[in-house]
């Protein structure tokens, strides 16, 4: 029996196996947000897949994006990154991964958990939309408007509304498959936070 997927991901086979295993369902750890909104802001101005496709070079080259390891980078780290063909040799996206890194990591100083900082946005509460259609799911909503320009605020690059509003969906904050798609129950389903994430906010 066919299985019912949202749209976006019929055509290709690693999008398929990303949309059932992976999008959509909510992370709360620190280390793990952190490593998809690097990879989120590698994506701008290109499509998901291509970092998809590239995301365990990535895993590799920023080392298993360990943020104590990446804010420390140097130049000659930096020179190295813009060589390494597994990756997106964009120096100013390099450069930003290494200033995100800092800056996730005085967040987690200051605030304690960078996940109760970015769950506080959506109340620590997984939305759970209710979209028919693709042409229904936003880029972008006055969330993660005000999402984005907290994270600038505190100092993170290339993290407009458009990234954001996409590490909000694939981070758990948003359930945006459609309802006819087989996922969208078992992600609402994911979607119920434990009294232990939701203490203390």
């Amino acid at each position: 029996m066919k299985k019912n997927r949202c749209p976006w991901c019929e055509a290709q086979p690693d999008y398929k196996i990303y949309h059932d295993t992976e999008w959509g369902v909510p992370i709360y750890d620190d280390e793990k947000l952190f490593e998809t909104l690097l990879l989120e802001t590698f994506q701008a101005g290109l499509n998901w897949l291509t970092i998809l496709r590239k995301r365990e070079n990535f895993r590799k080259a920023f080392d298993n994006f360990d943020a104590q390891k990446i804010a420390r980078y140097d130049k000659k780290k930096i020179d190295v990154l813009c060589s390494d063909r597994g990756i997106i040799r964009n120096r100013l996206k390099i450069k930003a991964a290494i200033n995100n890194a800092q800056i996730f990591l005085n967040i987690q100083q200051s605030k304690l958990s960078f996940g109760k900082f970015l769950w506080s946005f959506v109340d620590y509460q997984p939305i759970q939309n209710t979209y028919q259609t693709i042409d229904q799911v936003p880029s972008t909503t006055a969330l993660s408007d005000q999402m984005s320009l907290s994270l600038k605020k505190h100092g993170f690059n290339f993290v407009g509304s458009t990234i954001v509003y996409a590490h909000m969906q694939a981070t758990g904050m948003v359930n945006d498959h459609l309802v006819s798609c087989s996922r969208y129950k078992e992600v609402k389903k994911l979607g119920q936070i434990s009294q232990e994430f939701r203490s203390g906010n």
